[in-house]
């Protein structure tokens, strides 16, 4: 029993050795295993990080009894993240676990995405190794994998373009009065009874107007005699030209007794003897049964003789003809052909100062395009959805000064205003834009994906949520080949630096982020003194050069210019 008793305690003890033995060796050779990350240098795209590490093991490392715990974590300013871990086993643990052969060594790997916050630019990714012997553990240390996440998607310009309705304001707009005279059949007096009739005393009144207005024009009048077609046509020539003669002596009268002046080339006369076009159109307009089938009839007659007996046959046949339709072609029309001349810019101005309840809808959106401070814009505006509230045009515009002004929820509200009245390309684009600007990149796409007949603006819209998502060849081909600085950073993630370096020199730089993409890719391409350059232009045309300045000291896209003399005295 004493020899027993002996022999256990002696195989827990080799045990324990055992275990204490294979783990020491595993913290002592930890030197011997190999890591590798993929990518080298980590990089944000779509608002997420992907990272894969693979580990070597080298032959007479692994213990076969161990349980090795790989958990990668990011360190940064203010925090850590813990990623998930990969969890290997020797060959003699039953655990459900990838296993790692002692005489050959192995390979294991670890893949995890993570969100990207800002914090994260200047971090390290270590690997917290351990190692467990049934329920003995060591710390295997902690392996640095990599330094900091390249971030230079967050550089795109979060600047949707809105859309604005134009206005139907016209400063000259045509207009046309038209009265007729009618005649009895086969006559050519002017009768009184025509002569009192309102359209004619409104001509009148029309014709007195032109020279007494000073914003109504006289452009020409026409007077236009006609016989029905249902005569003879040496009959109907000389009865047409007898009524032109006569409305031109009422008219001359007119204009004399109205004191009213018209110069000789704005008088124009025609005479009509057969007025086919008005009795196809009167009939058209009727409600003859057979009116189709009458026309019809008639057009297979080319011969003027034969239409008019055809004519005359119908009208005997059919009572309405001779009733309504001709007599309503025996006449003399007369045209009043004017321009309306509107308010000029500077009066309409004007007018929106010191009496802004005289101006129509179209002219208040007009008025509103006169302007340049966005406050007197919104109140043009407003005041359009106030004399037209069911006016889209007004409402939209808008929510395009509030975007512009910074007021996301007034903007918001006013396109909500605008497409419950009609669902439009534009006010789509326009809702996306908001979403765009407050973070809501999904529910932009929709809106600008539903606006596609709006033109190229969604375009570059969709450009923008192109890169936000990662997807920079689909921002390459939205952006097309239209320069701008969104354009230039897409063709630059998407691999081609001479191409996004050529946009770039081809635009206009309004303030520094053009230049810092330059300095970005001057860097990429080892052209340090053109990277120094555009650097220097970048922070002395920024609006906030130490924003500019704070970026560079941690983007790793200049990682090997960071110790620079040259570099840090551009940086700090």
């Amino acid at each position: 029993m004493k020899n027993l008793k002996n022999l256990a305690i002696f195989i827990l003890a080799a045990a324990v050795l055992s275990s204490c033995g294979g783990l020491n060796k595993m913290v002592k050779d930890s030197g011997m295993v190999g890591y590798q990350v993929t990518p080298s240098v980590l990089e944000m795209h779509g608002g997420e990080v992907d990272v894969k590490v693979d580990v070597n093991y080298p032959a007479k490392y692994f213990n076969k009894k161990a349980v090795v715990t790989l958990t990668p974590v990011l360190r940064y300013e203010g925090g850590e993240k813990a990623l998930e871990p990969l969890v290997l086993q020797g060959e003699d643990v039953t655990d459900n676990n990838k296993p790692i052969s002692y005489d050959g060594g192995g390979n294991a790997s670890v893949s995890n995405t993570f969100t990207y916050e800002d914090p994260m630019m200047m971090s390290e990714l270590y690997f917290t190794v351990s190692a467990a012997i049934k329920d003995k553990t060591a710390d295997l240390g902690d392996v640095k994998l990599a330094d900091g996440i390249i971030a230079t998607p967050l550089l795109v310009m979060t600047n949707p373009k809105t859309i604005l309705f134009g206005n139907q304001f016209k400063q000259i707009v045509p207009e046309t009065y038209q009265a007729d005279i009618k005649y009895v059949i086969n006559q050519a007096e002017v009768r009184k009874s025509e002569m009192s009739k309102e359209e004619i005393a409104k001509l009148n009144e029309t014709l007195k107007n032109t020279s007494v207005n000073e914003r109504l024009d006289l452009k020409g009048i026409e007077i236009s005699a006609y016989a029905s077609p249902d005569g003879e046509l040496d009959l109907n020539t000389k009865l047409a030209e007898k009524r032109k003669n006569t409305a031109d002596k009422y008219l001359a009268g007119e204009l004399k007794k109205g004191k009213v002046e018209v110069d000789e080339s704005l008088l124009s006369t025609l005479s009509t003897p057969e007025d086919w076009d008005g009795f196809k159109k009167a009939m058209e307009e009727s409600s003859i049964q057979d009116k189709e089938m009458i026309l019809r009839v008639l057009s297979m007659h080319s011969d003027p003789v034969v239409r008019e007996q055809e004519i005359k046959n119908l009208s005997a046949a059919y009572e309405v003809i001779a009733e309504e339709i001709l007599p309503i072609l025996r006449r003399s029309k007369f045209t009043v052909n004017m321009e309306k001349i509107g308010w000029s810019d500077e009066e309409l101005k004007g007018l929106w100062i010191s009496n802004p309840d005289t101006l129509i809808l179209e002219e208040l959106l007009y008025t509103a395009t006169l302007v340049d401070d966005n406050e007197t814009k919104l109140a043009v505006y407003t005041k359009a959805t106030e004399v037209s509230p069911g006016c889209l045009r007004a409402h939209n515009n808008k929510g395009k000064v509030q975007y512009a002004m910074g007021d996301l929820e007034g903007a918001a509200t006013s396109f909500a205003a605008a497409k419950k009245i009609k669902d439009h390309d534009i006010i789509n684009n326009n809702i996306g834009a908001v979403a765009l600007k407050n973070g809501d990149v999904s529910g932009a796409k929709e809106a600008f994906t539903a606006s596609m007949g709006a033109g190229s603006d969604v375009n570059y819209n969709l450009g923008i949520v192109g890169i936000k998502e990662g997807d920079y060849k689909s921002a390459v081909n939205y952006f097309g080949s239209e320069p701008s600085y969104n354009a230039a950073l897409a063709t630059y993630l998407n691999g081609d630096l001479d191409g996004a370096w050529r946009m770039l020199a081809n635009m206009e730089m309004k303030g520094g982020m053009g230049y810092y993409l330059r300095a970005i890719i001057a860097a990429k391409q080892d052209k340090t003194d053109v990277c120094y350059e555009n650097l220097k232009l970048a922070v002395e045309n920024c609006g906030d050069p130490q924003w500019i300045k704070g970026r560079a000291v941690k983007d790793l896209e200049f990682a090997k210019l960071f110790e620079e003399p040259a570099f840090k005295a551009i940086v700090q």
